[in-house]
Order: structure tokens, then C-alpha cells, then sequence
């Protein structure tokens, strides 16, 4: 529990960087209205307070239909800041925040690169770039993002250190852990999941199919591999994983296997094993095992697996299953604690 409340205590801090982005957002375009004022013409137009003004009217519009959802609201007054101000930083970075609330990572991208490129070492626009990554699972290019951040604000190793875990890099992972250690700044979750993966004989984890150089044929291949996989039946899948034990066949072997128990829990336990920092496994497992009325033993697995999610909407799941698990063990207490995090994460 202590080690689950530093993890909780850790995820707030990220929320209040977030939290610190918006005004980030507010201050650049300050800063660049003032800008605009000192290099303005007094007798153009386009440079008027009236001009001014109206700008000042759409950007603080997008960011009140932001805090309320109204995501597309916001990036319809956005667009009305670009036609009165172009390549302005502020509105690029606002762009990418509505579109990744709308899990259009494509353009989410594109405009913080915009600004990045503007600004390439501001660390929130960056740290803004590791979760555009960590949506498309492209650990590897976020990995490269936060190695940036590291060289600004070291203290952002903790969270590097977690990348390479979840891109399969386990022995990067332990090496930068046991620098932290060295110089006494590595936390307790780290020291329980540096012990959860040691205690590993199978670290030599493979990492998913993303390519680091080579991105748009990384994403055709893996495409390509994804259609291939799917025409297969369950058992030419499973004769395939005996030689290549690939991460996206166990995938679709899992897939595949929904609602066969027998298969789920012998195909989630090995992929525990070959891939013991991928959280959606354990999920898988735990709820096999609820299924099977095993609730002790799936209660062991969430809860050893959900050190490894990074995504509210994965930890929502576990803790649904984790409250069916106390359910089954008769604990109704635990039950509507679990119940009660999975709903506040959903709100």
C-alpha cells in the first residue's frame, strides 16, 4: 500500500505539471503579445489593441472550452488566434493539447513540433511530446524525448527510467536505477519494481515492433504484420509463437482466445514471464482468473501488474477487476474502495 500511495502521490505531481502547462500557455502568449506591441507599426491595422484585443478574446475562449471538454470548441477559437497572429507558440501548443484530448495524435504532433522547433529544450513542450508518444505506444521516440528533459531537469530520470522498462529495455532500466540509488534519490516504487524485475530470470525482454529510424516503414511493416495476424486462425497463432515470441502474436492470441479460460490463462501466464512490464497481460491473467472463481490469486497478479500502467483508462480496468476480486473473497469493504477509483478515474 505505501509503495501504491508514492505511485499515486507521483501520478499527481505529473497531473500538476499539466496543470503548470496551461499557464505556460497563457504566459508565452503574454509574452508574445508584448512582442508584437514593441515591433508594431503604431499605424497598421493588423497591430491595433482592437486587433490585440480580439486575439486575447479567442485564446482565452479556447482555454475555457478546454477545462470544460469542449475540445474542438477550443481549437475552433484557436484557429481564429492563428488567422489574427500566425506561428505563435502559445496557440501551437494549445492546438496540440485539444488534439490529443481528442486522441488525434497526428496533429497532436505536428504542432507541438512547430513550436518545439521554435523552442526545442522547453521541457513542458516536451514532456507534452513523451505522452503523444506514450499514446501511439512508441516508447523508443519517447524514450529520446525524455532523454532531453533529463539534460535540463535531472530529476525527470525517475520517469526515463520507467520508458525503458516499458520499451523492453530492462538492463537500461536497472542501470539508471542503480545510479539514482548511488546518489540516494531513487524512490520506493522504483526499488519494488527494480526488485520485481530481478527477481526475473527472463529479463531479456523483446521490445515492440517500433522502429527508432525508420518510422513510416516501422508502421507499414507493423501494419502489414497486424493484417498477416489476423487471417491466421487461433492455432496456426500459437504454432507461430512456439519459434517467435513476439509480443503482437501474443496479442492477438489473447484476442482470439477470449473466452476460452483454459488458453487466456496459460497464454497470459507466459507473457508475464517474456514480458513482465507489459500491464495489459497481467489484466488479462487476473481476469481469467476471476472468471475461474480463483479470486486470491488474481487479486496477487493485479496487483503486481498495475505497477506497470501508465494510462487512467488500463488503471480503471484494474481496479474494476481488483474490486471483483475482493468480491469474491468476500471483502466488501475493498470492493467499493476499488469500485470508487476505478469511477473518480472515469470522470
Amino acid at each position: 500500500m505505501i509503495q501504491r500511495e508514492k505511485n499515486i502521490e507521483y501520478k499527481k505531481e505529473r497531473q500538476f505539471n499539466y496543470f503548470k502547462l496551461a499557464l505556460f500557455s497563457f504566459f508565452v502568449f503574454l509574452f508574445s503579445m508584448d512582442s508584437v506591441a514593441q515591433d508594431s507599426i503604431p499605424d497598421k491595422v493588423d497591430t491595433t489593441e482592437e486587433t490585440e484585443l480580439k486575439f486575447q478574446q479567442f485564446f482565452f475562449r479556447a482555454l475555457s472550452e478546454k477545462s470544460i471538454g469542449n475540445y474542438q470548441k477550443a481549437i475552433e477559437n484557436l484557429e481564429s488566434c492563428n488567422q489574427i497572429l500566425s506561428n505563435d507558440i502559445a496557440v501551437f501548443f494549445e492546438f496540440s493539447k485539444n488534439y490529443l484530448f481528442l486522441n488525434n495524435t497526428l496533429l497532436a504532433k505536428e504542432y507541438i513540433e512547430r513550436a518545439l522547433v521554435k523552442e526545442p529544450m522547453n521541457t513542458w513542450m516536451l514532456t507534452h511530446l513523451v505522452q503523444i508518444y506514450i499514446k501511439d505506444n512508441k516508447y523508443a521516440e519517447a524514450i529520446k524525448a525524455q532523454q532531453k528533459i533529463v539534460v535540463i531537469n535531472p530529476k525527470e530520470r525517475e520517469f526515463l527510467a520507467r520508458l525503458y522498462v516499458f520499451n523492453g529495455q530492462i538492463k537500461e532500466a536497472i542501470s539508471l536505477m542503480d545510479i539514482l540509488e548511488k546518489e540516494n534519490v531513487l524512490s520506493s516504487y522504483l526499488k519494488k519494481l527494480r526488485a520485481n524485475l530481478e527477481s526475473r530470470k527472463e529479463y531479456s525482454i523483446k521490445k515492440l515492433p517500433v522502429s527508432i529510424d525508420l518510422e513510416e516503414e516501422a508502421d507499414e511493416k507493423e501494419g502489414d504484420l497486424v493484417k498477416e495476424m489476423e487471417s491466421k486462425d487461433l492455432d496456426s497463432l500459437i504454432n507461430q509463437f512456439k519459434t517467435d515470441k513476439s509480443y503482437k502474436i501474443l496479442v492477438e492470441i489473447l484476442k482470439q482466445s477470449n473466452g476460452n479460460q483454459v488458453d487466456l490463462l496459460k497464454f497470459s501466464k507466459e507473457g508475464i514471464a517474456l514480458f513482465p512490464a507489459q500491464a495489459s497481460v497481467y489484466l488479462v491473467n487476473g481476469k481469467a482468473l476471476n472468471d475461474t472463481k480463483n479470486y486470491k490469486n488474481a487479486l496477487s497478479i493485479l496487483q503486481s501488474g498495475i505497477d506497470f500502467v501508465i494510462e487512467d483508462k488500463m488503471e480503471a480496468a484494474f481496479y474494476l477487476e481488483i474490486a471483483r476480486a475482493y468480491k469474491g473473497l468476500g471483502n466488501d469493504k475493498e470492493e467499493m474502495k476499488y469500485l470508487q477509483k476505478a469511477k473518480n478515474l472515469k470522470k
